[in-house]
């Protein structure tokens, strides 16, 4: 299996943009699984559900209606994506994922740090600290 299928090669700066680009991958991930058995189709429902929301909510924090309404979005964020990335790695553990299909599971892994940075910031700065 070719891994440019899989894998985001320009990982864009802009993380709007690079949660798209996530969102994009998790739905051809979502079709792959459905050609491997009943256990991935159903599993592919919560990973597709969870994988595409983190950049639609994304898109959300920044029209907060305030500080702290961003920042609630942008947890939200974080909790859809570490949901994502435990999932992948269930898959992925159970062979329902293959070698091919890792750089899903490296990149789901980085966007979990760098939103858990993004609150953590946030989170200071709206303590004031």
């Amino acid at each position: 299996m070719d891994n440019t299928k899989w894998a985001n090669l320009d990982k864009p700066y802009d993380l709007r943009e690079r949660l798209f680009l996530f969102a994009c991958v998790i739905v051809r991930v979502g079709q792959f699984l459905h050609t491997r058995g009943p256990v991935a189709a159903a599993l592919s429902q919560q990973v597709l559900r969870s994988g595409t929301s983190a950049g639609a909510n994304y898109e959300e924090a920044d029209d907060g209606s305030s500080p702290r309404d961003s920042l609630a979005k942008k947890r939200i964020v974080l909790r859809e994506l570490k949901e994502t990335n435990f999932r992948l790695r269930v898959l992925r553990r159970e062979q329902l994922l293959t070698p091919a299909q890792d750089p899903v599971i490296v990149e789901s892994a980085e966007l979990v740090k760098i939103v858990a940075t993004i609150v953590k910031n946030a989170k200071s700065k709206a303590e004031g600290g």
